[in-house]
């Protein structure tokens, strides 16, 4: 029998247990796509809920057995800090699946939420900044590949991604 989840939108009250879900997910599946110089400097940096996007009402949660977070991501209208890439386009939003339960259609239930509310809300399309390692689940969402990029995470730390985009 496989286990049910429950997507919901998040609340300031799921910041601890979305900061647990990313500390828990982006060390061991991003391991396999990046070198150790790469996550040291930048895990610690990716892995925290960001207040604001969470209390958006954009941001989902995936809730499994006993209202444990397992899942989390979103969208919005502004591209991760606060500047546009493209009128009509939305963003991809601080995706994360607990790796202990993969492949059981946890995030791509959550990227059917953001995509119907996404079209809903008049948008053209979603434009994400995807890990090396989520490409592929991207792609199997119908996100096609446009360009490699470096995300700037501070200063002097840039994270290797991939621009990807999805049209409604």
């Amino acid at each position: 029998m496989s286990e049910k989840f429950r997507i919901r939108v998040a609340g300031r009250g799921d910041i601890p247990a979305i900061d647990a879900l990313l500390t828990r997910s982006y060390p061991r599946l991003l391991a396999a796509d990046y070198p150790p110089s790469v996550l040291v400097t930048a895990i610690p940096l990716i892995s925290r809920a960001q207040p604001a996007l969470v209390t958006s009402g954009t941001y989902y949660v995936s809730e499994g057995a006993g209202g444990r977070i397992v899942g989390a991501g979103g969208w919005t209208r502004t591209s991760p800090g606060q500047t546009r890439t493209d009128p009509g386009l939305g963003n991809v939003r601080h995706f994360a699946c607990d790796p202990d339960v993969t492949r059981r259609g946890i995030a791509r239930g959550l990227m059917q939420v953001c995509q119907i509310q996404a079209r809903e809300a008049g948008l053209s399309g979603l434009n994400c900044f995807s890990t090396r390692t989520a490409v592929p689940f991207y792609e199997a969402m119908g996100f096609e590949q446009i360009e490699e990029m470096e995300i700037p995470l501070a200063r002097g730390i840039d994270f290797p991604s991939v621009r990807m985009l999805w049209r409604t």
